[in-house]
């Protein structure tokens, strides 16, 4: 279950392009994630209008403020800087700005706790959200991303789904501490964990940033 967030003009943006970053369609780093969340008065943070200047093209916001997500402004305090900042550790910059995707399961921005079910992903009632679902999988399995990462939460719903048959139920490590869930030519499909774990996985993840700043 999730709440889905009641702002019109973020719903808008999230409506016409629902991904963050570069399309990922045509990325070379693509991480798939469950849902995008905000707080539920992000409208009234000094960084909201930057948050649609981003979300309506991510790319040029990377190259002009120099960070790729609002939420790493200095104006900003609130919730995700932990993910986001996270993230920045890998080494990603503003030049490889063209080259990293971001895109959820979900084709609608959330605020508070979820929880998601397949009925979130694949429902009768809501075609678009079926239609979004299989743009992720397409742009996983057709796209030009030489990189995809997937936590095994993202992966345990792609697989409830049905969308996805190809998602085996564990990977394989033929890597340090990266996993594989799929090998193609050119492209790998990595197990990792969520960035924002902590606790007694924080090392491992560390590992794991290691290894993906090793790819770029």
């Amino acid at each position: 279950m999730y709440n889905e967030h009641p702002c019109k003009d973020l719903k808008r943006a999230f409506s016409l392009k629902p991904f963050q970053g570069a399309e990922p369609e045509y990325s070379k780093f693509l991480f798939v994630g469950l849902d995008a969340n905000y707080d539920i008065c992000i409208q009234n943070n000094p960084i909201f209008m930057e948050l649609l200047n981003y979300l309506d093209n991510g790319v040029e916001f990377w190259k002009k403020q120099g960070v790729h997500h609002p939420f790493l402004l200095p104006t900003y305090q609130g919730d995700g800087q932990y993910y986001h900042k996270t993230f920045s550790a890998i080494g990603f910059g503003p030049k490889n700005a063209a080259d990293v995707s971001f895109i959820e399961l979900l084709n609608v921005p959330t605020y508070g706790k979820s929880a998601l079910v397949v009925k979130d992903l694949v429902d009768k009632d809501k075609p678009e959200k079926l239609k979004h679902l299989q743009r992720v999988n397409a742009a996983i399995l057709n796209g030009s991303a030489r990189y995809v990462f997937i936590p095994g939460s993202v992966a345990k719903l792609m697989r409830a789904s049905g969308q996805s048959p190809w998602l085996p139920n564990t990977p394989t490590s033929n890597v340090r501490h990266l996993k594989v869930w799929k090998q193609m030519n050119t492209k790998t499909i990595y197990w990792h964990y969520h960035l924002s774990v902590y606790g007694k996985f924080y090392q491992e993840k560390l590992n794991q940033l290691d290894e993906i700043k090793a790819l770029i």
